[in-house]
Parts: C-alpha cells; structure tokens; sequence
C-alpha cells in the first residue's frame, strides 16, 4: 500500500491488499470506502465447496487512485482500478473499472457522468 502526501483517510475505512494499492498525493476519502485489489478465490465447483475464509485470495490487478481524487462516502473500488487525477467518485459507486482524468463518476456500477473541462 503506498500513500501519497497530503491524504485525508476519514473514519470506517478498509483497505485490503494483497498487490498493490496506491493512493496519489491529495485524496480526500470520505467514510466507509472499501478498496480491494483482490478476491477470494473463483467460481469453480472446487472452490465454492471450501468456507471463504479458505479460498486462495487472488489478485486481478492493483488499484491506483491518481492525485486530487475525492472518493464520496460509501465507495467501493475494485480490483484491477485506475482512477485517474482529478476525479469525483459519488457517493456509494461501485467502481469497477476505470476512469480517464477528470471524470465525475456514480452508480452501481459506477459509471462516467461527465468529465471536468
């Protein structure tokens, strides 16, 4: 997990890697995000029959959050995620996948609203 400077974590937060996260200089995150770079384990038959908690974590990609990202309360960014610098993550998006710089996004899942110019 790599921090950048001037980072605003607020309270409930859960950070979970097994990669790589990265959070750029000037976030601000509002409460209660989730961030993960990974999942326990697939869909298969074999692994289904095993308790979560003993799945094999997996990895599908690092999540990086650029600089002077807001992350809005309640959010949950994905594995295998690049927000890009200046962006706005409304409240309760599940982000799973990427965004351009300058993008305002929302929903479940989230989607583009409209880019800053």
């Amino acid at each position: 997990i790599i921090i950048g400077n001037d980072v605003s974590i607020n309270f409930d937060c859960h950070i979970a890697c097994v990669n790589k996260i990265s959070i750029g200089n000037n976030v601000l995150m509002a409460s209660k995000v989730f961030i993960t770079d990974h999942f326990h384990g697939n869909a298969s038959k074999a692994s289904i029959a095993l308790p979560p908690s003993k799945r094999v974590v997996e990895s599908k990609g690092p999540v990086i959050i650029e600089d002077n990202v807001w992350v809005g309360e309640g959010v949950a960014i994905m594995p295998n995620v690049t927000i890009g610098q200046n962006s706005i993550i409304g409240a309760n998006a599940v982000v799973t996948k990427s965004f351009p710089a300058n993008s305002v996004i929302a929903g479940n899942p989230a989607k583009l609203i409209k880019t800053i110019i």
